[in-house]
């Protein structure tokens, strides 16, 4: 791949969740930013066709296990080399009225967006702090949700679940901040993606579809260009926390 303005030149970065929405956008762009990418994700046939497309590597990664984290990290490292800028992207969304939603779906939620979130940041931090210690531009990136810290009925576990990504973006920066290794919190709204295609209740979902209609719900690529942005910034700035809506939705 030929990139004529390569603000990400020489760059290597990792997505998770890089089978769809945000994660597929967002490797699509850093790639033709100038990055070398590594797609992580469970669905393979997927990011081996966006891999292809964009001349990256697919590594098979299901988040919730640190094992295979740690093992997509190891391949990381063998194909591409130390990466230094990490989009920690998969998650899932699955809303339903606190009584009776199912406990299994929590689980999923939990288990992807904080503990799938923690393995990725902690399985790649040796990789970006010794990136930052060698006076490169090194970013984490989190994405979180505008549910982490705007209420929203019958979303209570999900934003739960963002507001420890949130909160742990915070406390993680001001333990890397002074190591020069940048940690990003994004909190998109609203955004045309599968991020909740899966929810048991489909009473929410066809409500989410309504919602995201009504506030005309950005394209995933809105998102992929302002992290392309942030992480294409020089060291010294640091785009700390970021909430991206609709104009609509206020």
């Amino acid at each position: 791949m030929t990139v004529v303005n390569a603000p990400l030149a020489d760059r290597i970065a990792v997505v998770t969740g890089a089978s769809s929405g945000i994660g597929a956008a967002t490797a699509r762009r850093l790639a033709a930013d100038g990055a070398r990418v590594a797609l992580l994700a469970r669905r393979v046939d997927r990011i081996k066709e966006l891999a292809a497309e964009i001349s990256g590597l697919a590594v098979e990664a299901d988040v919730r296990l640190q094992d295979s984290v740690l093992a997509a990290a190891r391949t990381v490292r063998g194909e591409l080399g130390r990466p230094d800028l990490v989009v920690a992207n998969a998650g899932v969304m699955l809303p339903a009225p606190f009584d009776t939603s199912d406990t299994a779906e929590w689980d999923q939620m939990i288990s992807t967006n904080v503990n799938g979130l923690l393995y990725t940041s902690r399985a790649f931090a040796d990789d970006l702090l010794a990136a930052a210690a060698e006076g490169r531009t090194a970013d984490l990136v989190h994405v979180s949700s505008i549910g982490a810290h705007v209420v929203f009925a019958n979303y209570g576990v999900y934003g739960a679940t963002k507001a420890a990504v949130s909160h742990l973006s915070r406390i993680l920066r001001a333990e890397f901040g002074p190591r020069g290794l940048r940690v990003h919190n994004l909190e998109p709204g609203l955004v045309t993606t599968e991020l909740g295609d899966t929810m048991e209740d489909r009473g929410q979902f066809e409500a989410l579809a309504e919602w995201r209609e009504r506030n005309q719900s950005l394209p995933a690529t809105d998102i992929a260009d302002i992290i392309a942005f942030s992480t294409a910034l020089p060291r010294r700035v640091n785009i700390a926390d970021l909430v991206v809506l609709p104009t609509v939705q206020g």
